[in-house]
């Protein structure tokens, strides 16, 4: 059946053998009688002790039609992790899109400045990741660079992008604050898709 291109978060969990998933959908739209949802995940081993889904621009649609709805709808995740009496905070966004251009506008600062905020009322250690569709050097991706240590810059990546895609530049990050003691930092060379894959490993 067709529908079984579509890989649903259930079999990702199962095969990369998470114990927990927390799913944030931007819409939804019907294909061959079944209702598929399209959003941002954050798959974990640990238990989540909280989650909570604040959209950055617009918010959730059923039945999605391309040909009158605005596709640039975003989120941001917060999930929170209990570790040895420690409260992790994982953030997860994929950041608005704006044809042919990294850098940003009124509406991408908009967005940043209230992620921005968020990420300023936290206590304890944070991590931040997600195709930002901003480059290193945008005024907007420049608010959330000020609060949290930027992997990606810090490392000097010159693409984040894959063979899959014509796009050369970075867009996508990890980003840390002072709790969180970073041991590695890579990007995979595995092809996953139009994306590379970036790895951190970390002590708290």
């Amino acid at each position: 059946a067709g529908y079984k291109f579509f890989s649903t978060l259930d079999e990702i969990k199962e095969d990369a053998d998470f114990n927990d998933a927390f799913m944030s959908a931007t819409y939804s739209s019907r294909y061959m009688e079944r209702e598929l949802e399209y959003g941002n995940a954050i798959l974990s081993r640990l238990p989540f002790a909280s989650t909570r889904t604040i959209f950055t621009r617009g918010e959730y649609i059923r039945n999605f039609d391309v040909k009158k709805d605005d596709g640039n709808i975003r989120n941001l995740q917060i999930a929170t992790i209990e570790i040895n009496g420690k409260s992790l905070h994982i953030l997860n966004h994929h950041g608005h899109r704006i044809a042919g251009t990294k850098a940003g506008d009124d509406e991408t600062m908009r967005q940043m400045r209230l992620i921005a905020s968020e990420v300023r009322e936290m206590e304890g250690p944070v991590i931040m990741c997600g195709d930002f569709n901003l480059a290193p050097d945008s005024e907007s991706l420049g608010l959330i660079n000020k609060e949290l240590t930027n992997l990606s810059i810090e490392n000097n990546l010159q693409r984040t992008y894959s063979q899959l895609s014509e796009v050369y530049n970075v867009s996508d990050y990890i980003f840390v604050n002072g709790p969180v003691k970073v041991r590695s930092f890579k990007m995979s060379d595995e092809l996953v898709s139009d994306h590379k894959a970036l790895i951190m490993e970390f002590d708290l």
